[in-house]
């Protein structure tokens, strides 16, 4: 049976409706932009409108008799007033039209992606979070991820920059080991490529954590403001310490966060270690803290590497020596064991006679030790001792001497440093690239921050005695005759380093029957280098200085 054509009206019908929907829609756009002003304010009348009816809803029924009264004489005196009726319409209009203007709407939840995220991240805690005894669990398959993250914020690309977990009390967070599995898993789950700190309140079992920013590389070095006795070992985050200080980053100035570590007498951490991969900033360290400590005391520089980083120093007003080879450090350990010894003894010796400390005692003297494990093995192959154990009296009697020890290796050579070096050495650096373990090792204590990302030069963690373990960043201190380095960095050095006085002569390698020419900073005249005779110190007297000193 043959099918018979549709009529036209049919077949064209669905074309013509088409058409008439998009004229339709074309005309109710062209409107509402006509009518917008007027939708505005009538949307603004209405919104008016049940805000006063609210405010009178809300009056006490002895009040509304007295406001009906004041808002009658309104509008007698607005009536009276030459052109009040229609200021009065224009006041409305304007008021109508700021009310019902169009808003952005404010965020008050996560979106789906968000949330998404957020239980992707409570699946994933609920194996270490929970327990099967437990009655009414706080983290559970397909449970109420609400209750568990009490806060949080996502950046812009949806990415979590602050977490607040709440975890049930049965939570083993006194265990290293169990927060360490906890750490380790919200750093997977939130992103890669970025540094987290995470604070634990085992009081209000609860775990904070925030995504850090990078710490600033363009500090470069420069004369801190710092009190005598303050060494600023580098930046970290504003609020990890209470103070600041202004430096130039860049072009500009501006108020950073200073890790400061303390020497003198009073100082419970008188002696440095400083431990890192090779290119990691230790040696950058080592010359920061020569250049902030020439500006008060005396240097004396021991360079293991023999590569000469040290270079610049050389002949500067305030620098003892700068040594290299094996038997120039040990002449100059030699020398300094000297020194101190013979500090003791002077200072015991004003003590006692209610006089009070020679200048040249007072002054300070820094030993700055880069590479002590490669001269201890040359020194093994030659046959004599090792460098560190001339180090055993500066260390053990520095604090009262006014001497400070700064020592630098690298991780390979930690089991060759000494149980003396071990032990007076609390204040701790790590740079560059290490593991947790590493980590803890030299410090005492794992950092409760994620490591970065990438590692820059100078980049590390710092803990001073028992105290916390800081994010730190050194300044740029290059060897300023380094053409690879910064030319803004190099010239920030040259600007700090002292001059060198007279004829600029390098200063003689000390010798252990001769000590080395202690030139005064502070002298503006040109003078001729005055030996320090050193005394032969009997057995007796040193015995007898160390225990007055220890008495008190």
């Amino acid at each position: 049976m043959a099918r018979r054509p549709l009529p036209r009206i049919l077949s064209s019908g669905s074309a013509s409706i088409t058409r008439s929907r998009e004229i339709a829609r074309t005309a109710a756009d062209s409107a509402t932009d006509v009518l917008h002003p007027l939708i505005t304010i009538v949307r603004g009348l209405r919104l008016l409108a049940v805000s006063g009816r609210q405010k009178w809803v809300a009056t006490p029924k002895e009040r509304r008799g007295p406001k009906l009264f004041l808002a009658a004489a309104c509008l007698l005196a607005v009536a009276l007033v030459p052109y009040g009726p229609i200021l009065a319409l224009v006041t409305v209009m304007g008021a109508a039209a700021w009310k019902g203007r169009e808003r952005t709407p404010v965020k008050t939840g996560p979106d789906e992606a968000e949330s998404t995220r957020l239980r992707a991240l409570y699946e994933a805690l609920v194996p270490y979070f929970s327990v099967a005894d437990d009655p009414e669990p706080l983290f559970a398959h397909g449970g109420d991820w609400e209750k568990a993250f009490s806060g949080y914020t996502f950046d812009d690309d949806g990415r979590l920059v602050r977490l607040q977990v709440s975890y049930p009390a049965y939570f083993t967070d006194g265990e290293a080991a169990a927060r360490a599995r906890i750490e380790q898993l919200l750093h997977t789950k939130s992103g890669r490529g970025r540094e987290y700190h995470f604070a634990w309140d085992e009081e209000a079992n609860r775990l904070v954590m925030t995504v850090l920013g990078p710490l600033s590389t363009a500090v470069a070095a420069q004369r801190f403001v710092t009190a005598p006795g303050e060494t600023v070992l580098g930046f970290t985050d504003p609020d990890a310490v209470r103070r600041t200080v202004p430096v130039r980053d860049g072009d500009t100035t501006v108020d950073a966060a200073p890790v400061v570590w303390r020497t003198g007498s009073r100082s419970t951490e008188p002696h440095l270690l400083a431990v890192g991969q090779p290119g990691s900033g230790t040696t950058t360290l080592i010359r920061s803290i020569a250049l902030q400590a020439l500006q008060q005391g005396d240097v004396l520089v021991v360079d293991g590497s023999g590569t000469g980083e040290y270079g610049a120093l050389v002949g500067r007003a305030g620098v003892l020596a700068v040594e290299s080879g094996l038997g120039g450090a040990l002449a100059t350990l030699e020398w300094a064991a000297h020194e101190t010894e013979r500090r003791l003894i002077f200072a015991n010796r004003a003590r006692q006679g209610g006089h009070p400390l020679p200048e040249d005692i007072k002054r300070p003297l820094w030993i700055l030790l880069d590479r002590p494990g490669v001269l201890g093995h040359l020194a093994a192959a030659d046959g004599r001792p090792d460098p560190q154990e001339l180090l055993q009296v500066p260390l053990r009697h520095g604090r009262a001497a006014g001497v400070t020890v700064v020592l630098a290796d690298q991780f390979e050579a930690l089991e060759t440093l000494g149980e003396t070096v071990r032990t007076h050495t609390r204040a701790r650096v790590v740079l560059g690239p290490a593991s947790p373990e590493q980590i803890t090792a030299v410090l005492g204590a794992g950092p409760n921050t994620t490591p970065p990302a990438e590692v820059p030069p100078g980049r590390g963690y710092a803990r001073l005695g028992t105290g916390p373990v800081l994010r730190l960043q050194v300044p740029a201190t290059p060897d300023p005759y380094d053409e690879d380095a910064s030319e803004a960095h190099r010239q920030a050095v040259l600007d700090v380093l002292p001059e060198r006085p007279g004829d600029e002569r390098p200063v003689a390698a000390p010798r252990p029957d001769d000590a080395p020419a202690a030139v005064d900073a502070h002298d503006d005249r040109d003078t001729a280098e005055v030996p320090v005779a050193v005394e032969a110190v009997p057995a007796g007297q040193l015995a007898k200085a160390k225990v007055a000193i220890a008495e008190g």
